[in-house]
């Protein structure tokens, strides 16, 4: 290969390295401990824009979906899985009543319910969750590092309805101190 063609792979490979940190950087993610037990929250602020408004205002039901995995991480090999959560949020619109059926789902369990016509309100069910428990500190080693990482994707498949990117990702590091 010509050094020209080596250049331009590497300006690709740079740009699709600066894509991945842009969306993972739209995703915010926040561990706590509290009363032993190690408890998440997160928000993805930038999602619910016009594309998302028109598809939930087509009657498409709207879903957004969350996997949460919690990891210790272990120097030199492959950081170990302590929890796991999927999270899916739900947004079913009635266009002849104005109505938007929200439910929300952790691993597959119906954990909350609403039905509303404002439209506030569905923006933070979809891309907001406050204090989710994610597993006991019983689990966890003490004074050991351990991180949450977050991953999001909408649905329907069409298209994108998180923007520029159909999936978004990110992390939040903490050290366990009992």
């Amino acid at each position: 290969m010509h050094r020209y063609s080596w250049n331009i792979w590497l300006v690709v490979a740079l740009i699709g390295f600066g894509a991945v940190t842009l969306a993972a950087e739209k995703l915010r993610v926040v561990p706590l401990v509290r009363d032993n037990v190690v408890v998440v929250s997160f928000e993805l602020p930038d999602a619910y824009n016009d594309d998302v408004r028109e598809v939930i205002s087509s009657g498409l039901p709207t879903t957004f979906t969350y996997n949460v995995d919690l990891r210790q991480i272990v120097p030199f090999w492959v950081d170990r899985t302590v929890a796991t959560a999927v999270v899916s949020i739900t947004n079913d619109y009635d266009g002849l009543t104005g109505r938007h059926s929200l439910t929300r789902r952790v691993d597959g369990r119906v954990v909350d319910a609403v039905i509303t016509q404002d439209e506030e309100m569905v923006r933070t069910w979809l891309t907001t969750l406050n204090r989710m428990p994610l597993c006991q500190t019983s689990r966890l080693e003490p004074n050991r590092d351990y991180y949450v990482s977050v991953s999001a994707r909408g649905r329907p498949n069409g298209g994108s309805i998180l923007g520029l990117a159909s999936a978004f990702s990110g992390q939040a590091k903490f050290t366990f101190v009992p």
